[in-house]
C-alpha cells in the first residue's frame, strides 16, 4: 500500500490484466449519504467501471456499484449512477491530453477511505493485447514455480 493511503475498501485486480498502468492518480469522489455508509459497510464492486471526462470538463466515474444502503429509506441512492470525482484542474488537462491518445483509458485501481473521505486511485492504462495477456500470464506461473522450486529447496 503507497504511503498515506488509507483502508483498501475495494481493489479492481481485473485492471492490471486488461491493462498497463502507466500513471495514477488520486481523486475525491462525490457520494451521496446512504453510497458512504454502503461503502464503508466494504460493499462495492469496481469491476466494469470507467472513468470519463465529459464536456464540462469534469471527470466522471461511469459504472462503479455500491448496492443500496440496508437501513436506508426512500431517499436511497441509485446503484450504478456516475459520480464524480474530484482532482485539481491542471490533472483534469493532463488527463485529457493523454486520454485522446489512441488505446488509453482511465480505469479506477482501488477505493479507500483516507482521513474520513473515499478516495478512488484511477490509473492511465493502456490496453493489452490479447498475446500480451498470454505472456504476463506465462511469466506469472513461471515466477511461481521458480518460487515453489525455492522454497522447496531451502526446506530441505
Amino acid at each position: 500500500m503507497p504511503k498515506g493511503q488509507g483502508k483498501a475498501i475495494a481493489q479492481n485486480k481485473k485492471a492490471s490484466h486488461d491493462y498497463t498502468i502507466e500513471d495514477t492518480f488520486e481523486a475525491g469522489i462525490v457520494l451521496k449519504g446512504t453510497e458512504i455508509k454502503s461503502l464503508r459497510n466494504g460493499r462495492v464492486n469496481l469491476k466494469d467501471s470507467h472513468a470519463r471526462i465529459d464536456r464540462n470538463g469534469e471527470v466522471q466515474l461511469v459504472n462503479m456499484h455500491i448496492p443500496e444502503y440496508e437501513q436506508g429509506n426512500r431517499f436511497n441512492h441509485d446503484p450504478t449512477r456516475s459520480r464524480k470525482l474530484l482532482l485539481h484542474r491542471k490533472e483534469i488537462d493532463k488527463l485529457i491530453g493523454l486520454t485522446q491518445q489512441q488505446g488509453y483509458a482511465l480505469v479506477p485501481l482501488k477505493l479507500y477511505i483516507k482521513n474520513g473521505y473515499a478516495k478512488v486511485l484511477i490509473g492511465l492504462g493502456k490496453g493489452k493485447k490479447k498475446y500480451d495477456k498470454r505472456e504476463d500470464l506465462k511469466k506469472k506461473q513461471m515466477k511461481r514455480d521458480i518460487d515453489r522450486a525455492m522454497k522447496e529447496h531451502l526446506n530441505r
